[in-house]
């Protein structure tokens, strides 16, 4: 047997053939001629889910670039661009039609991906524009908080008139223990936070917490990123603006979304299961 990909098998199929089939029937005719050996509990599915990811007009998220084949209007499936056999000038005029609908389908939904994208990014400037405009002292509960939110216990947040570096702490259940936590939160707007603070907030920390969490609304510098853990010393995690944001986003804290959804046609599930 002629060492074959699904898609190629298929395309062999077609060209034996010669006219347009149902996923069912493709399937046992590479069963029957051979032309590709299964090794998957459902391989009819693995034939269906080949033609679909390879079909003009069919988009979402495992779909592949390459396009090999096309469904027509009855649910079955053919190469693609090649005339079917005894199909009708209207037929052909009508297939193009759905098949030009399908493409600017397609468009759209590569466009609302775009606009997404440009959203997002909007979006996380905005919030951050707030967090930067924040007092020191509401951007220190609001540190808290977060910590909370994500599983933190007992935070509290220190007196701002000589806390020693240490804005907050509480406790992170890990395991069967509890690892003592201390925060740090740093609303800059401009500068870098640089490895001289991830020093000295260690030093505050060092004997008593078993691990610092620094926030900042800015970013943090190349020196910072890289002492973030020391031998012998109390792991630092940083937490950049950036970053800050994905954990609301994630955790839904401060954040609301409105579902849009986007329907991708599937109506060849349907058709093949009639058939």
């Amino acid at each position: 047997m002629k060492k074959r990909t699904i898609p190629e098998a298929i395309i062999e199929v077609f060209k034996r053939v010669d006219k347009p089939m149902f996923y069912r029937d493709i399937y046992d005719f590479i069963i029957t001629h051979d032309l590709y050996r299964f090794n998957a509990d459902r391989p009819q599915d693995i034939v269906k889910a080949s033609l679909r990811r390879h079909c003009v007009g069919l988009d979402f998220p495992s779909a592949r670039l390459e396009k090999y084949f096309q469904i027509l209007r009855d649910g079955t499936y053919w190469l693609k661009d090649k005339p079917v056999v005894g199909q009708s000038a209207s037929d052909v005029k009508s297939e193009t039609i759905v098949r030009k609908e399908s493409e600017n389908l397609k468009s759209i939904i590569s466009e609302l991906k775009e606009i997404h994208l440009k959203h997002t990014i909007a979006f996380k400037k905005v919030v951050l524009d707030q967090l930067q405009q924040m007092s020191p002292q509401s951007f220190e509960i609001f540190g808290k908080r977060l910590l909370e939110v994500y599983g933190f216990r007992k935070m509290v947040v220190t007196n701002y008139v000589k806390d020693g570096g240490i804005d907050g702490h509480g406790q992170l259940k890990v395991g069967i223990t509890h690892l003592n936590v201390a925060f740090q939160c740093k609303r800059w707007k401009n500068s870098s936070v640089g490895r001289t603070e991830i020093d000295k907030f260690r030093g505050a920390i060092q004997g008593e917490y078993e691990q610092g969490i620094i926030f900042t609304t800015s970013k943090f510098t190349k020196d910072a990123l890289g002492a973030t853990r020391r031998n012998g010393a109390v792991p630092i995690i940083l937490i950049d603006g950036n970053a800050l944001i994905d954990i609301m986003i994630e955790k839904r804290f401060g954040i609301d979304m409105e579902q849009m959804p986007v329907y991708i046609n599937a109506l060849d599930n349907i058709l093949n299961e009639l058939n």
